[in-house]
């Protein structure tokens, strides 16, 4: 492969360790009150996010370090601007509580999983993309309300309930879809 070739292949890979680093950007600008400057970084991470499943591809640069990275930067800016905006009391505490719990769950499920089963295969659930998709519009919304001064009425209520719903739903779905696969693997451990 062309070193050309090999650093194009990279890009993506060095936009998510790009939004990795915007983590602590963005959770010291939230703790320190600077909420419209948070807004704009999320912003930029969002962006960042999108750009480098698009050039992975479209530049066929879909490597195995990305698919471990670019979920592990997403978890780690939302639940560490979660924790953040509840922390400086923007956000309720139960729905920054759920959040977490959610993803400790799904990381520990998954890990006890592998240990006890093997063989894990992670696939996104529909309902964990929609919870992703909730969570990205509460902490967009939140940021952009309070740090921008909108006006936007109940905006922030909906969307809690949305993130809330969708992460009890999420979490609720990958408990099945694991669970079930368990019980399979024991039943096929049982019948050898």
């Amino acid at each position: 492969m062309r070193p050309q070739r090999a650093i194009v292949k990279q890009l993506p890979n060095l936009l998510t360790i790009f939004r990795l680093l915007m983590v602590p950007v963005v959770v010291e600008l939230i703790l320190e009150g600077h909420l419209a400057w948070a807004f704009w970084v999320f912003v930029l991470a969002g962006v960042t996010d999108a750009v480098d499943g698009i050039l992975a591809r479209v530049l066929d640069a879909r490597t195995k370090l990305g698919g471990f990275l670019d979920p592990l930067a997403d978890k780690a800016l939302l639940v560490s601007v979660f924790v953040a905006l509840g922390w400086s009391g923007v956000l309720p505490s139960w729905i920054v509580t759920l959040v977490v719990f959610r993803d400790v769950l799904i990381v520990g499920g998954a890990i006890l999983y592998e240990m006890v089963v093997g063989g894990l295969h992670m696939r996104p659930l529909l309902v964990s993309k929609a919870n992703t998709v909730a969570q990205v519009a509460l902490g967009a919304g939140t940021l952009a309300v309070e740090g921008l001064n909108l006006d936007a009425g109940p905006l922030v209520g909906v969307l809690t309930f949305a993130a809330a719903a969708t992460t009890i739903a999420s979490g609720a779905a990958y408990l099945w879809v694991w669970g079930r696969h368990a019980l399979e693997a024991t039943h096929e451990d049982d019948d050898r």
